[in-house]
């Protein structure tokens, strides 16, 4: 058997890096000798913050977004309009709308799409905490904000027929072209959408 050129501590690092999203061998060999190079403290105060992200986060008990305190400011923050609902697959997705500056009220995250081809169904997500808030709280609107997959049509027609019926206003984000695309470069799926969702000029 022969003999590894890399210490043990070295190949463990590649190998939990190389577990991490977007990340394949190369880049987890690319990451891990260049943590090798970089002063201690620097290495130190990285190995802390992962330390510190595992201790004291948790998930807001109200939206379940990620959090250090319960609830959520976002939850806490008063000035946001408490009868408007988004719904979002992920925390991600809350900062992609946040970002957006083009919603100021409430969120929900779900933790994940209903995908049958991976084992997950509605128990596995955020979907009954969702129906329990409804039900306590009043809202006028309930806006589904799943990603524009396979996944997220089936969550937010799953969605949809758990909500209907409610007196709840349901609404799905729109779909269309990107700014700054061209039609010629634009899918057909997505063209169609836009095309169906054209509005008054």
């Amino acid at each position: 058997m022969p003999v590894s050129a890399l210490p043990k501590s070295v190949t463990r690092l590649i190998n939990e890096l190389a577990r991490l999203p977007g990340i394949g061998p190369k880049s987890a060999s690319r990451l891990t000798f260049y943590l090798l190079r970089v002063p201690d403290n620097q290495a130190a105060e990285l190995a802390e913050a992962l330390q510190a992200l595992k201790a004291s986060t948790r998930l807001c008990p109200v939206c379940f977004n990620i959090t250090e305190e319960e609830p959520c400011p976002l939850c806490q923050d008063e000035s946001r309009d408490a009868e408007l609902l988004c719904v979002v697959e992920e925390p991600l997705d809350l900062v992609a709308v946040e970002r957006s500056r083009s919603f100021s009220g409430r969120y929900h995250v779900l933790h994940g799409a209903i995908s049958p081809i991976e084992g997950i169904g509605p128990e596995d997500l955020k979907i009954s905490e969702l129906l329990a808030r409804v039900e306590k709280e009043q809202f006028r609107e309930i806006i589904i904000a799943t990603n524009a997959t396979l996944e997220g049509d089936s969550t937010a027609l799953y969605l949809q027929r758990r909500l209907a019926g409610g007196g709840v206003r349901l609404t799905r984000l729109a779909r269309g072209l990107p700014v700054g695309g061209d039609l010629e470069y634009t899918d057909e799926i997505t063209l169609s959408r836009a095309m169906e969702g054209r509005h008054e000029l």
